[in-house]
């Protein structure tokens, strides 16, 4: 496929409107005015407070966030709609935080909450014969938040990570999807000032030539099948050999009633990451088992991943929503060249109507099995009347000397209003 045009915002817009501005006569006109102005806004608002406590670094993290959104989609015109978000992300109060070095407070631990205001996703959409496609900047994910492990919009973070892109969806087989997408641009969760040359980021952008292949089928009775091709192509006039990589993977999970109040839930999935492109990374593979139960509203299993790693290389997910991997202290966003297996326990319930989450997490490297140590986590979280939550979540990271990590305790609490 050759090389998309740069996408923007003003792009997308105008082309929507362009398509939509083919009504030749009144009624056309009139559906064509009804579809533009009778779409539906949204918004939403988050609040966040976020300590950090990390060894090694004398000062604490305190950071008070604010999210905004303000999108709207409008109606359907002969298939046709469009959608534009903007988003916001303020700092409320003194900057006593390190936001992801955009901020100019080195001495404190990172938030990587920067400034700033941006269009957050822009796009044509046009949906005929199950099948819908988008053109602009769009979110992307292939799993139900938060667990986006490839591909995602890192919604932890107060900036999300969309995608300059073209992207196709179609349904039509009985239960299956199929997804296809072309990603030109990747904009960050660092904004427009972001600028890391260890990840490729110039101006809050990661500049691709890469191609997402993915497969659902829910027709099976043991469970639901995924299949995907992920084929990254960094551009960037950084050395892009370590980061350019394709992965090929298949994933099965289900649940199977074993009486009336205990289901067996079991997940098994496999994936190999490979140089691609100008890349020149060696062959590292991925593994994901999981078993466990839910009884009268409660969950509780077993989990051990393992990201291989030889010591120059390893298994890594650049565009996934890392934070819900690995423990929620963020101590292992990149995995390390040693690769990594983590061994964790997630307990999921109700407690007075708040959802409880807690994880313990037991961490050791791929590559001469070396203890990378543990981690515990805990969150509850509460909505009520469908639009308001509110929510209070910690995470306690212990390292251990032989691998060389410091011990990091995060906690936050929140506030989020969605309509």
């Amino acid at each position: 496929m050759p090389r998309m045009k740069k996408l923007t915002a003003l792009t997308v817009i105008a082309t929507g409107l362009s398509s939509f501005a083919i009504a030749p006569t009144a009624a056309a006109d009139d559906a064509f005015m009804e579809a533009l102005t009778g779409g539906k806004v949204s918004f939403s608002a988050r609040a966040r407070y976020e300590n950090v406590d990390q060894d090694g670094i004398d000062k604490k993290a305190d950071a008070y966030t604010l999210r905004t959104t303000l999108g709207y989609k409008t109606g359907a015109f002969h298939g046709f709609s469009g959608f534009v978000e903007f988003e916001d992300v303020s700092h409320l109060g003194s900057d006593k935080f390190n936001a992801a070095g955009t901020n100019d407070e080195p001495s404190y631990p990172i938030v990587a909450d920067p400034e700033g205001t941006e269009v957050n996703q822009a796009y044509l959409a046009y949906d005929a014969f199950d099948t819908t496609f988008k053109f602009g900047r769009q979110i992307i994910t292939y799993r139900d938040a938060p667990f986006h492990r490839f591909i995602g919009t890192v919604g932890w973070r107060q900036n999300w990570q969309t995608f300059d892109a073209f992207s196709v969806v179609n349904t039509s087989l009985p239960d299956t999807s199929l997804s296809y997408a072309y990603i030109d641009k990747v904009q960050t969760i660092f904004g427009d000032d972001g600028n890391l040359a260890a990840m490729m980021v110039d101006d809050g952008e990661i500049h691709m030539d890469s191609h997402l292949f993915n497969l659902k089928y829910a027709g099976l009775p043991i469970g639901n099948l995924e299949g995907y091709a992920y084929l990254l192509d960094y551009e960037d006039s950084v050395d892009d050999s370590a980061y350019s990589r394709a992965t090929y993977g298949a994933r099965i999970s289900g649940a199977q009633p074993l009486n009336e109040s205990f289901k067996l839930v079991y997940t098994a999935e496999y994936a190999t990451q490979d140089d691609y492109a100008d890349g020149e990374m060696d062959k590292q593979d991925y593994t994901l088992l999981e078993v466990g139960g839910k009884y009268k509203g409660w969950l509780l299993k077993l989990s051990h991943e393992v990201q291989e790693g030889d010591g120059n290389f390893s298994f890594r997910t650049p565009l996934g929503t890392n934070h819900a991997y690995q423990g929620w202290a963020d101590k292992f966003l990149n995995t390390p060249t040693d690769g990594l297996e983590d061994t964790y326990v997630t307990l999921v319930g109700n407690v007075l109507g708040a959802k409880l989450v807690a994880q313990y997490h037991d961490f050791e490297t791929d590559e001469n099995s070396l203890d990378a140590g543990e981690e515990f986590d805990i969150m509850l979280a509460k909505t009520f009347k469908k639009h308001y939550t509110v929510g209070v979540k910690y995470a306690d990271y212990n390292a251990d000397d032989e691998f060389g990590l410091t011990d990091t305790e995060k906690f936050w609490m929140w506030g989020q209003v969605k309509f």
